[in-house]
């Protein structure tokens, strides 16, 4: 696919594959692959969960914005976005600026059966079901959906279909 000028922002719920798309995809396009959940941890040298209990929510989405506005300097590479990302509109609207936003879709209980083992969600913990990431699926699905250049669903796909698909929609 040649040099890619715009960066790629995958979005999307938690469990949807961001991380694991993202790897792959940079993978296949030779290009830098970016987590911002791992970079926040990195800059602010404590896991996310201790960021919202320490500092709440609200400084969490800050530090967020600030690193949407880093990478601004960045060409081409492969972001793999907070599943609130997208919350703001700041967010989205510099997302857009300097890339495309792929929203990779599941559904609550492909989600669930890719979370169920996770201890590092502070937004799911003591609500492992599948009731509840539906509920918080629905809060969020009409903001995702209105951000999204691209959507993709991943349920009961392999990896490389997934990036492919992705590949092709980017090429239209």
């Amino acid at each position: 696919m040649g040099e890619i000028e715009r960066n790629i922002f995958l979005i999307g719920f938690m469990g949807a594959g961001k991380s694991t798309i993202a790897r792959e995809l940079a993978k296949e396009l030779k290009t830098e692959r970016i987590e911002m959940d791992q970079m926040i941890v990195e800059q602010q040298k404590m896991p996310i969960s201790e960021i919202f209990d320490q500092f709440g929510e609200e400084h969490f989405r800050d530090i967020e914005t600030e690193l949407v506005k880093e990478l601004k300097n960045k060409k081409g590479v492969v972001v793999s976005c907070g599943g609130g990302a997208v919350l703001r509109d700041e967010n989205a609207r510099l997302m857009k600026e300097n890339g495309r936003i792929v929203l990779l879709t599941a559904t609550p209980e492909t989600i669930y059966e890719r979370v169920k083992n996770s201890t590092d969600r502070p937004i799911l913990n003591g609500n492992m079901n599948v009731e509840y990431i539906s509920s918080l699926m629905d809060k969020r699905k009409d903001r995702y959906f209105a951000v999204a250049d691209y959507v993709v669903a991943t349920d009961g796909k392999s990896i490389k279909e997934i990036c492919t698909e992705i590949i092709a929609k980017l090429q239209e």
